[in-house]
């Protein structure tokens, strides 16, 4: 006998009715995933710096039906942090999914960035992941019906590279701290969590690499083998798998999602 049930099969990507807080939600990826979050209809709770961008967001995404609400809060924050998620909480009454998309570069030799600027990008880039994932964790364990974390790292976390001393050791930080995560939450409160490791994806601030005449553009393909830079879409399926049903015996993973950049 197959021991496999049919409800589970056709809802197991689902995250329907669920609350997803989304950080970072005014960047490339942020709001293509809170967009994508709505349309899956879940109800989405956006974070970013950007009081203006959220509004136009929650314009946006409300005019298409999505259930939506912000807060404009700084990630590396403890004090921000708390003010949100009880922001999210009083609006929708739990937390059953974070999505982190947050992040900062400012790249530079090791011999021409300050401490202070390299410090900068390691609160950025990797204490405020803790500072995020520890007081979610807290909501999610208090309301006792588990939870997903979805932490957007890097390809950075996994190899070295010039000028990126600050970047490369946050994000290979933000990844071990998943699997530590996963260690502390998953077995005994049900939290699961992983990160995604994308190369270069389209923003505005990467759109200069998307020239197909530039030697950047030219370099990055020739280790993808996808054939292609990713745009922010390439990790909606990714996100929603991680936050749904189907993911449950997945945690601690820091899943690549790079086209094939590790292969090459």
């Amino acid at each position: 006998m197959v021991a496999v049930e049919k409800s589970f099969v056709t809802s197991m990507f689902s995250v329907e009715g669920k609350v997803a807080l989304v950080t970072g939600a005014t960047g490339a990826l942020g709001c293509v995933l809170s967009k994508a979050y709505g349309y899956a209809g879940a109800k989405v709770f956006m974070t970013g710096r950007n009081e203006a961008k959220l509004k136009a967001l929650e314009e946006e995404f409300k005019a298409e039906g999505i259930d939506c609400a912000w807060f404009a809060a700084d990630p590396a924050k403890e004090e921000d942090v708390k003010a949100c998620i009880a922001a999210c909480v009083a609006k929708y009454g739990e937390v059953n999914i974070l999505a982190v998309c947050h992040g900062f570069n400012k790249p530079a030799s090791v011999l021409d960035q300050s401490v202070e600027e390299w410090q900068y990008i390691m609160d950025a880039d990797c204490k405020s992941v803790y500072i995020v994932t520890k007081f979610v964790a807290e909501q999610m364990v208090k309301q006792g019906k588990g939870g997903k974390m979805v932490i957007t790292t890097s390809q950075r976390s996994k190899r070295g590279m010039a000028g990126y001393t600050g970047y490369c050791t946050s994000k290979g930080g933000a990844d071990l701290m998943v699997n530590c995560l996963a260690a502390d939450l998953t077995a005994k409160y049900k939290i699961n969590v992983n990160s995604i490791c994308p190369t270069v994806f389209r923003s505005d601030l990467t759109e200069w690499m998307f020239d197909p005449e530039s030697q950047v553009y030219k370099n990055f393909l020739n280790r993808e083998p996808v054939g292609r830079l990713a745009e922010p879409s390439d990790f909606v399926g990714y996100a929603l798998f991680l936050s749904s049903a189907a993911s449950d015996y997945i945690t601690g993973a820091n899943c690549d999602c790079s086209g094939g950049y590790l292969v090459v």
